[in-house]
């Protein structure tokens, strides 16, 4: 068994404060690993520190960019247990993503869509956690309870098949991830 780790985050952006007051969610930002250091961490989310366009797939790393401004964000981190075989089929789907990053770009009409419960996809176009859930649907690592184009963040705080491992802010975790993560009751 293989572990993937769901990073969920809320930032104080315009962006995440919309999406807040919209959805009422704890978390408004999804990423995903395959490392229990949390990096590579992967998700579709702004290239520029201040800007939040233009956006899309790309690396989230701690010691640079947006979580290395912001630090202090509140998240949770998620576990799900796989077979090795689904593990690697997750991996390979990002690593393969990644070869043509270039060609993806920030879901902004199907954020909007995924708000009125429309499912709306298109092709070469993510929102961070229909990234993430297209992922694990495609994969066959995880049974979601909706299509990927209508999954939020805080749909992943809902699921039973995930163990929760830290909730907190990032700064912690991120201090904390050069140590084996163990699995803490979530709050």
């Amino acid at each position: 068994m293989k572990s993937i780790y769901i990073l969920l985050t809320k930032s104080n952006t315009y962006i995440s404060k919309i999406i807040k007051l919209a959805t009422n969610d704890a978390y408004t930002h999804a990423s995903i690993s395959f490392d229990d250091t949390l990096q590579p961490l992967y998700s579709f989310s702004r290239f520029q520190i201040n800007m939040p366009l233009p956006a899309g797939l790309h690396m989230e790393p701690f010691d640079s960019g947006f979580f290395h401004k912001y630090p202090y964000l509140p998240c949770a981190l998620y576990e799900l247990k796989v077979e090795d075989e689904v593990y690697e089929h997750a991996k390979a789907e990002v690593d393969g993503m990644m070869t043509i990053s270039s060609l993806y770009h920030y879901n902004i009409m199907g954020l909007i869509f995924c708000r009125f419960n429309i499912p709306w996809k298109r092709k070469f176009h993510y929102f961070c956690s229909e990234f993430v859930s297209e992922i694990l649907k495609k994969s066959n690592a995880l049974t979601l309870p909706k299509e990927p184009s209508l999954m939020r963040p805080g749909d992943y705080t809902k699921m039973s098949n995930l163990t929760c491992l830290f909730e907190g802010e990032l700064y912690d975790l991120i201090a904390m991830r050069a140590n084996a993560l163990q699995a803490v009751p979530c709050i």
